[in-house]
């Protein structure tokens, strides 16, 4: 039985279980009859009691025989020959659903468990890129999701391989990416037996993951994981997980092998163990290789009903002073970015963006508003929420004025509503795909709805107003090194229309939100709700393999560089080249502004001016240092000559000092 989250999928396979899997590290099967020594009763002592039990009473054969046949699957075992021959193994069937559903990356770092999956995807075409920790490999495999529009997978080694893993799968399920996490086990017999780094890997998952399935026997390996694939793309997207027990992915004559059964049993308890091995292995690999269907399922998609559209057309067609929030999940399949931005400019209405749409009307656009966001909503009589949450980048929702009508479009019930029952009343909640939501609304107002020009206008005068003002404030000279405002307005000014940025950091990070412009349509990833740091080695690392052509830049704070700096090796050895701009301030800035003014303190947010430049030269990169005295504009024109003429990965450590930009006001 597999459990699941939402009840519309179909079950599983009948032997695959989602029940308590302990897991190990090692990297052999360790498969033998010695576990069976006497100790303290256990699942499969209580099955062969059971099934001496039965045996002894004539008046419960009939039930006993059907609970046997049942308990051991004897009858599939019977009509399925083993092929005790075939050197095929598990690894070649999840490589084979892999590729027939478009994957072209599995980010990994190697162990034991999941060598044979690795191997048999490489063979098969699918690209293997390893890295320095595993929850840059999962960081990987959601920026190939948010880019691609398809699942991003990761294949990592039972228990501390997985444990590692667990920050960037919460951050994927807040982000609402579809991701297929692939994690070893230790081998069914050894389940509970104390073996090495064993653990509840099920128990972990289950809060973070939509589907979760263990899978017990090599023939579930195709039916598991097509379905794992369907569920993390369908209705709300997000992340499933599928752990494979080390005996279902190796060969038959090496799990039979560390098996170990006794040739000549004597006793009537060796003949038992050893029928039960048998009927485990027979088990394990019957019907493994019949041929089954490894093409995708059909994806479900929550869409928006004709009537609620047509209640919208008739809200918006009446405003006066309408607004759009966007969120990440607008980006979405199965509407074209490109389709969702032409929608937006027929309709004409002021847009702020977030998260992921970022970029989605290019870098300057007339109807997108990037200042005085909380000011426009206030005045605001529509306000359409197209994916975006009333969470606290919102205020809760606090910002929405009780006037205004607002219509909100989401796939997730609980983020369609959060905090509807405190600060504010949706007029419309649209239970649907966003961008064909947006799509269809401006299909029925095309022709008929305008904007009223003014309101436009008021909004890109204070738009502009304080644009103004933060050039100026690029101006001013910290007390030490370089004004980071100034040094992002350079970069702004360098930028290629093909650049992606990747934003990793705190309070350098925030800066550049309201500093540089993403350049068009998902060239944007930042960590999303969940507000992580150290996703930049794993996020760049995506966008450059699903989109080599690209110019890709992560935008560090030196404190969230510490988290992947290792990575520069895996851009190396892998010929992924990246640039990195470090802020480097010598502290936990963000954390600081807050802590010294209200306890007089900066204890743990103090960090040193470190060489960065010189730690990237030896993981393969080039190093470039920043500094006051240095041209910013030289500086960043020659990482990026050494970026597209040498092809390496470049940081420039740019040491920046204090300044005001984000106290106040700033933030909305």
């Amino acid at each position: 039985m597999v459990f699941l989250y939402k009840e519309q999928h179909p079950p599983p396979p009948p032997s695959v279980t989602l029940t308590t899997v302990p897991t190990t590290h090692t990297h052999t099967l360790q498969l033998s009859a010695r576990v069976l020594a006497p100790r303290q009763p256990d699942r499969m002592d209580e099955s062969l009691s059971s099934l001496i039990a039965i045996f002894a009473s004539t008046s419960v054969i009939g039930l006993g025989i059907g609970f046997i046949l049942s308990k051991f699957h004897l009858p599939y075992i019977w009509l399925h020959k083993v092929d005790s021959e075939s050197k095929r193994h598990g690894g070649e069937l999840v490589a084979e659903v892999l590729k027939s559903h478009g994957i072209q990356h599995i980010f990994t770092l190697p162990g034991g468990h999941i060598s044979p999956i690795v191997v048999a995807a490489e063979k098969l075409g699918i690209r293997i890129v390893d890295t320095r920790h595993e929850v840059t490999a999962v960081f990987a495999a959601d920026a190939v999701a948010r880019l691609s529009g398809s699942v991003g997978v990761a294949a990592v080694t039972a228990g501390p391989g997985l444990t590692n893993t667990i920050t960037a799968v919460k951050n994927a399920q807040m982000a609402e990416s579809p991701i297929l996490i692939i994690g070893g086990a230790a081998a069914g017999l050894l389940k509970g037996r104390g073996a090495l780094q064993d653990i509840d890997q099920m128990s972990l998952f289950k809060p973070l993951c939509k589907f979760c399935a263990s899978v017990t026997c090599v023939r579930d390996i195709i039916p598991t994981v097509r379905q794992a694939l369907q569920v993390a793309q369908s209705d709300t997207p997000g992340p499933v997980f599928i752990e494979f027990p080390i005996d279902v992915l190796y060969p038959y004559n090496m799990v039979a092998r560390e098996v170990g059964m006794k040739g000549e049993a004597k006793s009537v308890m060796q003949k038992i163990v050893n029928w039960y091995l048998g009927n485990y292995l027979d088990n394990l690999f019957a019907g493994a290789w019949d041929p089954r269907d490894t093409k995708p399922l059909r994806v479900s998609i929550p869409f928006a009903s004709p009537e609620l559209v047509n209640q919208c057309i008739e809200i918006v067609s009446k405003a006066k002073k309408p607004v759009i929030v966007l969120g990440s999940q607008a980006t979405l399949p199965p509407t074209p970015v490109q389709d969702l931005r032409r929608a937006l400019e027929s309709l004409g209405i002021p847009c702020f963006l977030g998260g992921m749409t970022r970029g989605l009307l290019g870098a300057k656009s007339a109807i997108q508003m990037r200042q005085r966001r909380r000011e426009a909503l206030k005045e605001a009589d529509v306000v359409i929420l197209a994916g975006a949450v009333c969470d606290f980048r919102l205020s809760y929702g606090r910002t929405l004025p009780r006037s205004a009508k607002i219509i909100a479009i989401n796939r997730n019930r609980e983020q369609l509503y959060k905090n509807s029952d405190m600060f504010w009343k949706p007029r419309v909640g649209v239970l649907g795909d966003v961008a064909t939501f947006i799509r269809d609304l401006a299909a029925g107002l095309s022709g008929g709805y305008q904007c009223d020009p003014e309101w436009i206008a008021t909004l890109r005068e204070r738009d502009n107003t304080k644009e103004a003002a933060n050039t100026k404030m690029g101006e001013e000279e910290p007390e030490i090194h370089l004004n980071p405002v100034k040094v992002l307005q350079k970069l702004e000014e360098l930028l290629p229309p093909h650049a992606i940025l990747v934003a990793d950091g705190g309070d350098f990070v925030a800066t550049a939100a309201y500093t540089v412009r993403p350049r068009g349509p998902l060239t944007w990833l930042d960590p999303g709700a969940f507000g992580t740091l150290g996703v930049g080695g794993g996020f760049a690392l995506g966008a450059k393999l699903c989109r080599p052509e690209a110019e890709v830049w992560i935008i560090y704070g030196d404190g969230s560089l510490g988290y992947s700096l290792s990575e520069f090796d895996t851009y190396t050895r892998h010929k992924t080249p990246i640039i990195a701009l470090v802020g480097n301030d010598a502290g936990w800035t963000q954390i600081a502004r807050e802590q010294i003014p209200t306890f007089g303190s900066s204890v743990g947010c103090d960090l040193a001016y470190c060489d960065y430049h010189k730690a990237v030269e030896g993981l393969g990169g080039r190093g470039i240092l920043l500094g006051r005295g240095d041209s910013i504009k030289d500086k960043l024109q020659e990482a990026q000559r050494l970026y597209r003429e040498e092809g390496v990965s470049v940081l420039v450590n740019t040491l920046i000092g204090k300044t005001k930009f984000r106290e106040g006001s700033i933030s909305v």
